[in-house]
C-alpha cells in the first residue's frame, strides 16, 4: 500500500466572512492526482495551503512530512510549482529565466545553466530559448513556466492550469511530459485544470472541491465504475439470434443502434457465457466494451449536490 504524500486533516481558510476551504480531509498519494472545481471552488487557496504561502485557521497537515505552517521553506523547497498566470522578469532570455530560477532553488551557477539547457531540451524548447521572453507565444511561455518547475527536480509537482492556452499538438505534449515525469522519473503531480479529457487521459486520481468543502477524493479506476455494470457488443450477424441466445441463458440484453447489443453485468463474470451463446448463434463479435462513467457527469454530479449549480 503506498504511503500518502500529503495528508490534510480538517483543514479550514477563513478570509474574515468568507470560508475559502471547510474541513477539508484528503490524503494525496504518489501519482498524478486531478484538482478539480468550478470558478471560486477554493483550488487556488488550496493550493497556496499546500505551498505555504497562506496559513490556515485551523487543522493539520502534512507534505512530504513536513508540517504545514511551520515548515514551509522546506516544503518549497522540494516542491516545483507551475501558477496559471505569467510571471517572468522583462528582458531575460528563455534560458536566463530557466536558470534564474534554478539559482533560487539553491543549484550553484554553472551546474544551474547546465540544469537549465537539460530541461528546456526535455521541454522542446530549440534556438528560441535565447530569445527575451517577453517575445514568446503562449504556448512558448508555458514551456518556460513548465520548466521553471521541475529544474531544481522537486519530489512533487504543482501545475495550475498548464494547459491553458495550447494548441493541441502542444497540449498533448506537455501531458505526455508529465506522464514521463510521473511512470519514469516517479515525480508525484498536481494536476489542476478545467479541462477534464487532460485529468482523464493523465491522472490515477481524482480530487473534485466546491463551494470550499470536499465532494470526492478516489481514484479514477474506482470512479469510473459504474454501479451497475453493462456491455456493449458489436455484432456481426444477426443481433436478435445473438440476444435470445443470450436471453436463454438468464443475461438481459437491450438492442441499440446498428449493430449494437447492451448486456447487464461485469465483463469479467460474463465473458465466457458471452462467446458460448456467440458460438452457439452463430454470430460473431467484433468487440466487447464495458461501460464506464464519464468524469465529466461524476463532476457535473459532484457539483450539483454541493449547490454549486442548479440541480
Amino acid at each position: 500500500m503506498k504511503q500518502p504524500l500529503i495528508q490534510l486533516d480538517s483543514i479550514v481558510k477563513n478570509y474574515k466572512t468568507i470560508c475559502a476551504l471547510n474541513q477539508i480531509s484528503c490524503n494525496i498519494y504518489p501519482g498524478v492526482t486531478g484538482l478539480l472545481g468550478p470558478n471560486g471552488a477554493g483550488k487556488s487557496t488550496l493550493i497556496k495551503v499546500l505551498l505555504g504561502l497562506v496559513k490556515v485557521s485551523s487543522g493539520y497537515g502534512t507534505i512530504l512530512g513536513y508540517q504545514l505552517g511551520k515548515q514551509g521553506r522546506k516544503i518549497r523547497q522540494l516542491v516545483g510549482y507551475m501558477p496559471e498566470d505569467d510571471c517572468y522578469i522583462p528582458g531575460l532570455t528563455g534560458v536566463e529565466v530557466v536558470r534564474f530560477s534554478a539559482t533560487l532553488a539553491g543549484l550553484p551557477k554553472v551546474e544551474a545553466l547546465r540544469r537549465s539547457h537539460e530541461i528546456l531540451d526535455f521541454c522542446g524548447m530549440q534556438q528560441e530559448r535565447y530569445r527575451n521572453i517577453e517575445t514568446y507565444s503562449t504556448g512558448m511561455r508555458q514551456k518556460i513556466k513548465f520548466a521553471c518547475s521541475i529544474v531544481h527536480d522537486p519530489q512533487l509537482l504543482i501545475l495550475d492550469e498548464p494547459t491553458s492556452g495550447l494548441d493541441p499538438e502542444e497540449r498533448e505534449s506537455l501531458l505526455n511530459r508529465i506522464r514521463v515525469l510521473s511512470r519514469q522519473f516517479g515525480k508525484t503531480v498536481i494536476l489542476s485544470t478545467h479541462i477534464l479529457p487532460d485529468v482523464q487521459s493523465t491522472c490515477d486520481h481524482v480530487v473534485i472541491i466546491s463551494r470550499g468543502q470536499l465532494r470526492i477524493s478516489d481514484s479514477l479506476e474506482n470512479l469510473s465504475r459504474p454501479a451497475s455494470p453493462t456491455i456493449t457488443l458489436s455484432v456481426v450477424g444477426d443481433k436478435q439470434v445473438l440476444a435470445d441466445a443470450l436471453e436463454n441463458i438468464g443475461l438481459e440484453t437491450t438492442s441499440g443502434d446498428r449493430d449494437e447489443l447492451t448486456i447487464e453485468g461485469d465483463l469479467n463474470v460474463i465473458s465466457d457465457q458471452i462467446w458460448q451463446a456467440a458460438k452457439t448463434s452463430g454470430c460473431g463479435i467484433r468487440n466487447m466494451t464495458p461501460s464506464i462513467n464519464s468524469l465529466e457527469e461524476i463532476f457535473i454530479q459532484a457539483i450539483k449536490e454541493s449547490g454549486h449549480a442548479d440541480a
